[in-house]
Formats: structure tokens, sequence, C-alpha cells
């Protein structure tokens, strides 16, 4: 038996909740949640600013023992009291077996966790320099190369916000390298570079709640390859409205 996926599943405990139209229950995509099923390589989750897609990342990796502003499990750093009790009503359905590794990347508090890091110290595991000292992509990368070892479990909300598309393409690397070392990946993104990889579930949040769809199916795919198809055409259009 394979040991991935570590993290299977993820249910909302709907019976438990008191007011669905309270924060954050009123978001069509948690309040539609049933079950999300995991691939046990990557999974996606796609969505408009406000659909909910970071709200439950953040929810799936505090309910797993992490920090809200990310790092490794032995990081408990909340900086801001604005984390939603999402968490306290997931059901959590995990493999036999365990990963080795965890890491919770997350672009809106990396900066947070890198002076935490730099705090106390420890800067090893992040290739002995100060992520103060790199540009806000070079940090990330730094993470990515250095702290990640594989066999793990590994969270990542919107980490396209600090790498240009040619880091994008080598994340792509360095996380399917990562991937066939046994590690797990769950991500919220935008970027319709990372949502390229091979026979990733993907799901999307919206209006109609949550739904599992293909690559070709994302805004990202589509809005992206229609304006860089004809982008002239497209900005004499959006301009010329504006």
């Amino acid at each position: 038996m394979k040991p991935k996926p570590y993290l299977r599943e993820v249910s909302l405990k709907r019976d438990e909740i008191d007011n669905l139209d309270d924060y954050p229950f009123q978001i069509p995509g948690i309040k539609q949640l049933e079950t999300v099923e995991f691939h046990e390589d990557i999974t996606f989750f796609v969505g408009e600013n406000g659909s909910g897609k970071s709200t439950l990342i953040e929810a799936i990796a505090v309910g797993l023992g992490f920090s809200p502003e990310g790092g490794t499990k032995n990081v408990q750093l909340e900086t801001h009291q604005n984390t939603s009790n999402l968490h306290e009503y997931l059901r959590f359905l995990n493999s036999y077996k365990k990963p080795n590794d965890y890491y919770f990347l997350r672009a809106e508090s990396f900066y947070n966790l890198a002076t935490y890091m730099e705090e106390m110290g420890y800067l090893k595991g992040y290739g002995g320099k100060s992520l103060h000292k790199q540009s806000h992509g070079e940090a990330f990368f730094s993470t990515l190369n250095y702290k990640l070892r594989g066999n793990g479990l590994y969270i990542f909300d919107e980490p396209e916000a600090a790498l240009s598309p040619q880091r994008q393409l080598a994340a792509l690397v360095v996380i399917h390298k990562l991937v066939k070392k046994n590690s797990q990946f769950i991500i919220a993104t935008h970027s319709p570079i990372l949502l390229a990889y091979p026979n990733a579930k993907i799901y999307q949040m919206g209006e109609n709640g949550i739904q599992q769809i293909t690559y070709e199916e994302t805004e990202s795919f589509i809005v992206t390859k229609d304006f860089l198809s004809n982008y002239r055409n497209s900005l004499r259009i959006l301009l010329a409205e504006n």
C-alpha cells in the first residue's frame, strides 16, 4: 500500500455549526463543502479573491497543528488574531503512515516568519543566509531548496506572490523532485504555471460551492491564454472602456 496521500480527505462537521450565516461559513465555497479528497501528489485550490480558498488552506494547516503564519509545526507564531475558527469544524482522514517532514508556506505572512527565524538565530535550515537580506522571491526559493527535505506534507498559500514567471517554472522542478521523494502538496494558487503540474487534482471555489475541474477550465488558464493570444486587441478593448 502506498504511504501517500498522507492527508486523504477533509470534511466539514456541518452538524456542529450553530449558524451557517456566520463567517466564514457564509462563503459559498465553505458553506457547500462536504468532503474534499486529496491527490497523492498535488491538490490545487483555485478561485477569485474572497472565494474562501486561502481560508480553507489556513484552516487545514491550523487543524493539522501549524501556526497560522506558516513554518514547521515547531513554529507557533500568530502576530495578528485574525484566524477563522473553521479549523475547529474540519474532520481529517489521514493515511496509516505519517510524513517525516511538514511545512506551511504562506505568502502574506512570510515576512513575519522570516523575522522570527532571524530572531531565533535559526537560519541553517534556510541555507544559512538571512531571509531579510534576500528578495522576497529569493527567500521563498531558499525555503523550497533548503528547508523541504522530502517525505513531507507541504501546504502552500499563493506561493506565486513572491515568484517571477521564471522562478515559478523553477519552483515546478523543485516541487516535482519533492513529489518523487514521496511528498504531498496542497496549494492555493492563481498561477497558470503552477496549475499545469501533470495529473494534479484541481478544486474551484466560488458562488457554486466547490467542484473539481480540469486545468483548461481554470480561470487562470482561460484568461491568460485569451490575453496572450491577442494581447493588442485585448488591451484596446480594456483601455477603451476606461
